[in-house]
């Protein structure tokens, strides 16, 4: 049997795709190697699923630094806002969360990705699970179907490679799709973990004594080999016995990633910000008058409202101060350096977890190779690609899956206006 449009991977970009394609009036077949759809979508924001995020166009592109500025004509054809509409006309009403956030009302991604499945169903489009695809068949220079790992053949005007990155394997992301990509030519650009927990091997950190501490409200540098900021984040982190982790962190990762390469130094300098609202000299003074106002008390005590507690012996030896010392003996420059250090804590991060276990993976089908406009090859007629296989990746927080959305839904709509072209 042969289809208008073979949709490989049944993650976000090929839920959505063939949702576009069949709405376009093509025949449509969704394969996917897993016995279920969507099992990236369904853990995606904690379980959650942060479906899209709500920023304004050119601010939603910049949280995508990962060549979000070829999304563009994706995101005319079918933006956040569009995403949005979409989800509500399936009757899955939304909710705004912090820093522009999208989530369905009920908390649970398995509302998304049963509306997606069910939507899918609805509009006719055939879906084949354990069908892992060996092969795509080209003939001369166009896409002819494809090939599955039982040697079967399916016959297709178009097809569309959604079958992701290497992150989260488990899910079913394990960067199949590389392979046939470079078989019709395409270039990869290299793979590496994006949003994905950094390793350390200063000895504070092996010694594991900051082990689960979290911290609120920081601000992290990420600084390059020459001395210069290379880029900053505010959020949420957390010391792991390998590292660190949390929010700022993995925005910072794939920044450290690059500098690690470019450097080849075998670490990056970090600092971090403990009190961000407040400036080194407002630090001094504070802390200053908190100690005077409590003469006789350990300043290690004192501290204890003003940094997080756990932190404190470190901050203290770094600055070459005694835990037990009292106001009468502080001596003022070690103090002003315990200021300094509050606003610019230093670590060195020497690399990454794996990118089996990064969020996202960066790198992937070369953008020069593909059409903005539709996703289509430029090498390969009647070839797609959408979601994360592409050289495209964003912070977490609803970026990711707004590219995967976006770009599927314009792979979709496309491979039906030239599989209905051809069939005339």
């Amino acid at each position: 049997m042969a289809y208008d449009v073979i949709v490989i991977g049944g993650g976000s970009a090929g839920l959505m795709a063939g949702i576009a394609a069949s709405g376009g009036g093509a025949k449509v077949l969704l394969l996917d190697k897993g016995d279920k759809l969507g099992r990236k979508l369904g853990i995606s924001g904690g379980g959650r699923c942060n479906v899209t995020n709500n920023k304004e166009l050119d601010e939603l592109i910049k949280h995508i630094p990962g060549n979000g500025r070829f999304l563009y004509s994706a995101l005319s054809n079918f933006s956040n806002k569009d995403i949005v509409r979409f989800f509500e006309d399936l009757g899955i009403r939304l909710k705004e969360e912090d820093n522009g956030r999208m989530f369905p009302v009920s908390d649970k991604a398995k509302t998304v990705v049963e509306a997606l499945i069910n939507q899918v169903k609805r509009q006719g489009v055939t879906i084949r699970t354990n069908s892992p695809v060996d092969s795509l068949l080209i003939h001369e220079g166009e896409i002819a179907g494809v090939r599955l790992r039982t040697g079967e053949t399916i016959r297709g005007r178009c097809v569309i490679v959604a079958s992701g990155g290497k992150s989260v394997p488990h899910t079913g992301s394990t960067g199949d799709g590389y392979a046939w990509a470079e078989a019709a030519g395409h270039t990869i650009t290299e793979l590496y973990p994006t949003e994905v927990p950094l390793t350390s091997d200063d000895a504070w950190v092996r010694s594991k004594e900051l082990q689960g501490l979290s911290l609120r409200d920081i601000t992290l540098t990420v600084w390059n080999a020459k001395g210069k900021a290379v880029v900053e984040h505010a959020g949420d982190m957390i010391f792991t016995h390998f590292g660190v982790s949390g929010p700022a962190v993995l925005r910072c990762s794939q920044f450290v990633v690059k500098e690690l390469k470019k450097s080849g130094a075998p670490s990056v300098l970090l600092t971090l910000d403990l009190r961000p609202e407040l400036s080194e000299d407002e630090i001094y003074s504070q802390t200053y008058t908190l100690a005077q106002a409590e003469p006789k008390k350990a300043v290690k005590n004192v501290l204890k409202g003003f940094l997080p507690e756990r932190l404190i012996p470190l901050l203290l030896q770094k600055a070459g101060l005694n835990e037990a010392i009292t106001f009468d003996n502080i001596p003022k420059a070690p103090w002003r350096e315990l200021a300094r250090l509050t606003k610019a804590f230093p670590f060195h991060a020497s690399g990454t977890l794996s990118i089996e276990e990064a969020f996202v993976t960066g790198g992937g089908v070369s953008l020069k190779e593909i059409d903005p406009r539709t996703m289509e090859s430029k090498l390969c007629g009647g070839l797609y690609f959408c979601g994360e296989i592409l050289d495209i990746h964003g912070y977490t927080g609803g970026y990711n899956i707004t590219a995967a959305f976006s770009t599927g839904y314009t792979a979709g709509r496309s491979a039906a206006e030239t599989a209905l072209q051809e069939r005339v």
